[in-house]
């Protein structure tokens, strides 16, 4: 599999026991989400590997799994920080107003009077709730200044996959 078919989910933390059960860390809203795919895909050593998941639930407050071939520590351990991926025909259709992050990726982000902000970095979880989108410099951008913008509807106006463009009310001042 090529990295352009594969969408990141997730990762594996650590091993859980001595059993080859593996702690992970879901990007998924709710974090359970990530059990719903039986087959993972796993990044390990710029290889994706096919792992089927047999089980898979939370434990206080994240998610452990046990996958197949996986039967002790030190294999569980081997897969330490390890991404988990699907692939992108496996995720489920959105509405027509929602969007997933890893499209946002890359996007100009341009203001309601045609200023470029810059590009899409990365978009994360500030806690609570909130998501916040990382804007780098590009070409055509107003400064070379990177800033953090909240991604809610207060402040992000439109997105357009197609034009790749993000327009927002937000001030190059800010």
């Amino acid at each position: 599999m090529s990295d352009q078919n594969i969408h990141v989910l997730g990762k594996i933390s650590t091993a859980f026991g001595i059993k080859g059960w593996v702690k992970v860390y879901s990007y998924t809203d709710p974090m359970s989400n990530i059990l719903e795919y039986p087959i993972w895909y796993i990044r390990k050593d710029g290889q994706w590997k096919e792992f089927k998941v047999l089980q898979g639930k939370t434990q206080g407050k994240g998610l452990v799994a046990c996958l197949q071939g996986i039967n002790d520590r030190d294999l569980a351990l081997s897969l330490h920080q390890c991404d988990i991926g699907i692939p992108e025909e496996q995720l489920p259709e959105l509405d027509e107003d929602e969007h997933y992050w890893f499209q946002l990726i890359g996007l100009k982000v341009v203001n309601t009077e045609g200023v470029v902000l810059g590009q899409v970095k990365e978009l994360f979880d500030s806690g609570g709730g909130n998501q916040v989108m990382t804007v780098q410099p590009c070409e055509g951008s107003v400064d070379q200044q990177q800033r953090l913008l909240p991604f809610v509807d207060q402040y992000v106006l439109e997105v357009d996959l197609d034009g790749g463009m993000i327009q927002v009310d937000w001030d190059p001042d800010f």
